[in-house]
């Protein structure tokens, strides 16, 4: 389609790379081309946006027939369903105006993947094959979507609203396939350039089986808890623990699986009587009756799952056994198991069912760390009044999207950008629904910085060194202070204050960054500028980063890292491969300037729990900082019964 194609990099929309799938055959796909057409232009991001924005409209034009589908398909339930349908209107629209961004960012230029490839889950048939799909269109890039074979027809239907609203057909192809060997050679295909995938972290780990070098950029698994303290409402807490543990019979990566009761929590009649009557109160059935408030499991409950509704763990008992209503073992009244031991099975899997476990804790103290025990670090709830015990779990507990005094699902585009920590994140970290994903989805090359902004005490520091090292040329040395320009430029801007961008009288909502440890490689064959250019970032973020270089960096240099305690190690390429390979936990971050970006996969094993960052090198803040921060979203009821409460206004912990 002449019409989306361009004459200049970077291509948006500008080529055709579509699938072909014979019944029973390979995967072959067409090379790009290039259209040249009098009068065609190539479509940048105001291009795309205009076209997102109009998907936003049909998506909102055919919310009865998602619903519809949702529900026969999926089992989705009326109230689970319509607020679906709105988040992936909110992703049309919220992408739609990030894509107009991407090409403007300083000191940079944004190209665009030329194929990616969405794996979708079926517990969010609409809404997260929408967000992965609409993101990476808005990025510039020609899409597969491959939806979830319990939800293929949801996926249809999404896609056909797509193409309604002006998406091409070359563009966005829509595929179904098997968990076969079909489905692994999509997967592994050399002409899909990333994979964004929604799912468990074993499904990570079995793509990047397929292919160790794969750009995978996953939500994963979760296994959240929402802590109750002495000084919660109970009756609040109550209703938000059953509403985030059973909504959509729990089969949410964001539910909470575990309710943690602190100190004489745990001995409140009230309390459990509360929290017994708000489960038993909920209604259970099919999703064709209005109300139904609990529908169905996705098919019929096994292996773990059938494990976690029938068996107790040593210790454990039934406050409210499941019950199963069905003759196919799709129905099932939810369940609560009280006793659950730390360290114990319950306690660190995911079963993604209808049944919640209750734990018990002397402190908040003891309560975080049975929070942050779990490998996963998705989600996470606190039930209290106490500014000071806000104030220290919004601090201590490892987690993407923190609740306070509400339920812990349901994240809504731009208020809450949604994405964890840990083994609930694979690849850039950056969350979906928020300002930075798009950033993610392509790759960037440098452009000279327009910045102005001074640079803080410590990147000057560096680069008084860098400066006095008589290692450098003039033209590296602008290309340092350009970039130290840019990082405060986008430290000031985005990256250095939580903001509240929604401004909502009823709910605080937080968006912060905070400083993550980085492991930095400097390739043989990189030049010097290179490090000293992204260590400047890591500085201004203060993120603990350990340093490997082919040769010895300059005295004064060396002295500047150390004073803020950053490590060197002087290795040639084999030697790093080589202790890479051998660490049994390797960093959970690695900014690689040149060198080999297959050769350190095989090194890792292709582990998705390490997230490598190798792209060239920019002068560009809004880009290079990036990889030493964490982004967390934090939520705190601002009411009390409709009064405005002071203790939204607690200033969050930082670790």
């Amino acid at each position: 389609n002449g019409q989306y194609c361009g004459t200049r990099e970077p291509p948006g929309w500008s080529g055709s790379l579509t699938s072909h799938i014979p019944p029973g055959g390979s995967l072959s796909f067409n090379q790009p081309r290039r259209y040249q057409r009098p009068g065609r232009v190539h479509l940048g991001g105001a291009g795309r946006a205009e076209i997102l924005h109009r998907a936003g409209d049909v998506l909102e034009s055919r919310r009865a027939e998602l619903l519809e589908v949702m529900a026969a398909e999926a089992a989705k339930t009326l109230d689970q369903g319509d607020p679906e349908v709105s988040e992936a209107i909110d992703f049309a629209r919220y992408y739609a105006e990030r894509a107009r961004e991407l090409d403007a960012v300083d000191g940079a230029r944004f190209h665009p993947a030329r194929l990616t490839l969405v794996t979708p889950p079926w517990n969010f048939p609409v809404a997260i094959p929408a967000g992965s799909t609409l993101a990476a269109l808005a990025a510039g890039s020609a899409v597969i979507l491959k939806p979830a074979g319990p939800a293929a027809r949801c996926g249809a239907l999404l896609a056909e609203a797509l193409w309604e609203a002006g998406v091409p057909r070359d563009v966005l192809r829509f595929v179904q396939l098997g968990e076969s060997e079909l489905g692994r050679e999509l997967i592994s295909h050399p002409a899909v350039d990333r994979v964004i995938l929604t799912g468990a972290y074993e499904t990570a780990e079995l793509f990047r089986s397929f292919r160790p070098d794969l750009e995978l950029l996953a939500e994963t698994s979760g296994k959240n808890a929402i802590v109750v303290t002495p000084s919660a409402d109970f009756d609040l807490a109550a209703r938000d623990v059953a509403a985030s543990a059973f909504g959509h019979a729990g089969q949410k990566c964001s539910a909470a699986s575990l309710v943690i009761l602190v100190g004489s929590v745990a001995e409140s009649r009230r309390f459990h009587h509360q929290l017994l009557d708000a489960v038993q109160s909920l209604v259970v059935g099919q999703p064709e009756d209005p109300r139904t408030q609990m529908g169905p499991v996705i098919e019929p409950a096994s292996g773990k799952l059938l494990c976690g509704l029938t068996e107790l763990g040593p210790g454990e008992t039934w406050v409210l056994q499941p019950q199963k209503l069905d003759a196919d073992g799709r129905v099932w009244t939810p369940g609560i198991r009280s006793g659950v031991q730390p360290g114990s099975e319950f306690h660190l899997t995911e079963y993604f069912g209808p049944v919640l476990g209750v734990m018990r804790a002397e402190t908040l103290q003891d309560a975080v760390r049975l929070q942050n025990q779990v490998d996963y670090g998705l989600t996470a709830g606190l039930h209290s009044l106490d500014p000071e015990e806000i104030s220290y779990w919004t601090g201590a507990v490892e987690a993407g999207n923190l609740y306070v005094n509400r339920g812990i699902t349901g994240a809504i585009v731009r208020r809450q950008p949604f994405g964890g920590w840990k083994k609930s994140s694979v690849g850039a970290g950056t969350k979906a629904g928020g300002p930075n994903y798009l950033l993610g989805l392509g790759s960037w090359s440098t452009e000279a910085s327009k910045a102005d902004a001074a640079p803080g005490e410590k990147v000057g520091a560096l680069l008084e060194q860098a400066g006095s090292a008589s290692v450098l040329s003039s033209t590296d040395l602008g290309f340092l202070h350009r970039a130290a320009a840019s990082d405060a430029a986008a430290w000031a801007d985005e990256y250095g204050q939580a903001k509240d961008v929604s401004g909502l009288t009823a709910e605080r909502n937080l968006f912060r960054y905070l400083p993550v440890p980085v492991h930095v490689r400097l390739a043989e064959a990189e030049p010097l500028p290179s490090v000293l250019r992204v260590l400047s970032a890591a500085l201004l973020a203060e993120s603990g980063v350990t340093v490997s270089v082919p040769d010895a960096l300059a005295p004064g240099i060396t002295a500047v890292l150390a004073a803020f305690s950053c490590s060197v190690t002087v290795e040639n390429d084999a030697e790093w491969l080589s202790r890479v390979a051998g660490m049994e936990t390797p960093p959970s971050r690695i900014r690689l300037l040149g060198g080999d970006r297959r050769a350190l996969a095989a090194a890792l094993g292709g582990r998705p729990d390490c997230a490598v960052y190798s792209q060239p090198v920019t002068e560009s803040g809004r880009v290079e900082l990036l990889p030493f921060l964490h982004e967390q979203a934090i939520s705190i009821t601002a009411h009390r019964f409709g009064t405005p409460s002071a203790i939204a206004d607690t200033e969050p912990g930082r670790p």
